[in-house]
């Protein structure tokens, strides 16, 4: 109720209706709204486009702000890039000077199993795959890897481990067999199957493949062949040897029934294989290695013992199998190997006690790594390219909107006529 006497006046005025469209966006409790309505809206149009302006504009400053972000990573990026081509060539000179000095050799090393012998071993195989790809290796050297058909391979083998003692290294290379010491490595499966090419009919096509690569170099590949993906390998999980460079499994020995040690017992073969270091660096996408990956699918936790008595005393706690140094091999529990020693004549190589040959390899090691960083680098700037070209693409396009918007605050401000 109102007070008794006070009089409610109502203006007759008519309601000025605005065109919805300049109402767009205005709240109407702001002053923009309040001067649309007491200013017939020439005041909020300007207001509004003024917003909208500062709007414009400070979205431009962060898109700006943005793309110089990546410039500067670019920069950044290239920088890091030119450092470490020039670091690249820098050890390519230093290993050309270490590869030409002369390599002492130790009295008592048996040549037969140095590293470089290993290659010719395996080109007395010439019909095998692995023999085509070392003969390539020979003709070609660094520039094989460089090779679409060959740039996935690791590696045969034989070639990627070394084994101090010479029983252990025929030991091992029996209980593998030929087949599996020349099998070849690949990093993935697009690399394995880049070997092999078939034809319509589901048969080998010669004229692809390592088949093909085979024929341009005078050799045929008579047999099938193993190839290994280390990428769809299930890999060892567990813990490693505390600062242990050569990053050895962390596996538990055996025990009798009693709870001691086996007596002859000398290790693990996987934990036995020195991985030279310049294959030491990851090799998949997960970051497993190659004792992790290739070794432990081969030898699992097969057991090595002194002699053929200590492995068959320890029976109870043998569950992959085991080898002895003088020719014993149980394959899995309950599997002997008897008769005559059938010797693989392709052997792991013995580590040389070269000094230079070590300086060799850790040289090798630094440039897998650097070129590894390297092709991490190109396909960051890549990424860091794209980003940019995208943020400069919407860049245009918002400065296309504050142009017109500018264009549209112009005509706005312009005086208008009134009738006198």
């Amino acid at each position: 109720m109102y007070p008794t006497g006070q009089q409610i006046s109502f203006q007759t005025t008519p309601l000025n209706v605005q065109d919805p469209t300049r109402m767009m966006n205005l709240d109407q409790s702001s002053p923009v709204a309040r001067n649309e309505t007491q200013n017939g809206g020439g005041i909020a149009h300007a207001e509004f486009a003024m917003f909208n302006s500062k709007r414009l504009e400070s979205d431009l400053e962060a898109m700006g702000n943005k793309i110089k972000q990546h410039e500067d990573n670019l920069k950044f990026l290239k920088s890091q890039k030119n450092k470490m081509d020039e670091a690249i060539v820098d050890l390519q000179v230093h290993m050309s000077k270490l590869n030409s000095s002369p390599t002492p050799r130790s009295e008592n090393s048996d040549n037969s199993l140095q590293g470089e012998d290993i290659n010719a071993q395996i080109l007395r195989h010439e019909n095998s795959a692995a023999g085509v790809l070392s003969l390539v290796e020979t003709l070609h050297g660094a520039q094989a890897s460089q090779l679409m058909l060959t740039k996935g391979v690791v590696g045969v083998v034989a070639k990627l481990g070394k084994v101090n003692d010479e029983n252990l290294s025929q030991i091992l290379s029996n209980y593998l067999g030929t087949r599996s010491m020349l099998a070849v490595v690949c990093r993935n499966y697009e690399s394995v199957t880049a070997l092999e090419a078939y034809d319509n009919h589901g048969n080998i096509d010669i004229n692809a493949g390592l088949h093909c690569l085979g024929s341009s170099i005078g050799r045929e590949i008579g047999d099938s062949f193993d190839a290994i993906c280390l990428e769809n390998l299930r890999p060892y999980v567990g813990q490693h040897i505390a600062d242990d460079l050569q990053r050895r499994l962390d596996l538990l020995k055996p025990k009798l029934p009693n709870g001691e040690c086996p007596p002859g017992f000398l290790g693990f073969a996987v934990n036995m294989i020195q991985i030279d270091p310049a294959y030491l660096l990851c090799v998949t996408s997960y970051g497993y290695g190659l004792r992790e990956t290739l070794f432990y699918n081969l030898f699992s936790r097969l057991q090595v013992y002194k002699t053929r008595a200590d492995m068959i005393s320890a029976l109870p706690c043998i569950s992959d199998g085991a080898v002895s140094l003088d020719g014993g091999i149980i394959r899995k529990t309950g599997i002997f190997n008897l008769g005559n020693r059938d010797e693989v004549n392709v052997r792991f190589a013995k580590p040389t006690a070269s000094r230079t040959m070590d300086n060799y390899s850790e040289a090798e090691k630094k440039m897998k790594e650097l070129k590894w960083k390297k092709e991490k680098t190109l396909e960051d700037i890549k990424r860091e390219q794209v980003l940019r070209e995208h943020a400069v693409f919407n860049f245009g396009k918002k400065k296309e909107e504050f142009v017109r918007c500018l264009a549209q605050s112009s005509c706005t401000n312009q005086p208008m006529n009134t009738p006198r």
